[in-house]
């Protein structure tokens, strides 16, 4: 299995990120996609990828909530390293309104023009959404009659059917499921039991969102096997074809 979403350079994992990849490769996850979050992190991240030698991907991109009075030079730190490697995806980028909206103006400019250089640059988007649906969509919408929209993957999908439906006719998305499926109650269960296979990606978003039986700790990526389980239990089917599925559909999206 690929982890298509995880934090495993920040300081959580800083004492023991050999067991944590170990364990993960006990359970069967392989490789690892690292989205970028800002400047502060841009070393750990890259300094862990390459401790892993070939096992970690790296992507680069400023994060909703790292939009704030020096959102331009934060963005200008993007587009400069942007030119020195090839990425395998811009994000995490998208829009967060839940801690506060008093940036959104600038954090829907940053979404938008990380949106275009990931068009024109002919790479996937990670997006992150977080109470800020209408913002999204005026995003979304004014991307799609440019004719600027990417190709990518909704990051930590928990919304209804019908959102599914509504962000899939914008083109070629993916949607990231992690730990959040696992909860009790949790509405994007009933979701993912309606949705295609080849629209989903396995995250864990560690050190977030842990999975049942272990929400309350530090998720990390060797819990991607219990929300494999709970999608294949969900649809129907058989858990190595989950697994197998959901890698082939990383392995097209970030062309690795």
């Amino acid at each position: 299995m690929i982890d298509t979403h995880t934090h495993i350079y920040e300081p959580e994992f800083r004492d023991d990120l050999d067991e944590t990849v170990s364990r993960a490769a006990r359970a069967g996850v392989d490789r690892f996609i690292f989205p970028a979050i800002d400047s502060e992190s841009y070393d750990r991240m890259v300094r862990t990828a390459d401790a892993l030698e070939g096992k970690a991907f790296v992507c680069i991109g400023l994060h909703p909530t790292s939009v704030g009075p020096q959102w331009r030079k934060e963005l200008d730190f993007v587009l400069e390293k942007f030119r020195i490697r090839r990425w395998t995806a811009i994000g995490e980028i998208g829009l967060d309104g839940h801690w506060s909206k008093e940036y959104m103006a600038e954090q829907k400019a940053v979404f938008e023009e990380q949106m275009i250089l990931a068009h024109d640059a002919s790479l996937p988007v990670i997006i992150h959404v977080r109470d800020a649906t209408d913002e999204l969509h005026e995003v979304l919408d004014k991307l799609l009659f440019a004719g600027k929209m990417p190709r990518g993957v909704f990051h930590a999908f928990s919304g209804s059917t019908e959102t599914y439906l509504r962000l899939k006719a914008y083109g070629d998305f993916k949607f990231g499921i992690g730990g959040v499926v696992t909860y009790r109650n949790a509405q994007v269960a009933a979701t993912v039991a309606s949705m295609s296979p080849e629209d989903i990606l396995l995250e864990t978003d560690s050190p977030y969102l842990t999975p049942v039986p272990f929400r309350g700790r530090r998720n990390e990526p060797a819990y991607l096997s219990y929300i494999s389980e709970k999608i294949a239990a969900l649809k129907g089917m058989d858990v190595g074809e989950i697994r197998k599925v959901t890698t082939s559909n990383a392995e097209k999206l970030f062309g690795i």
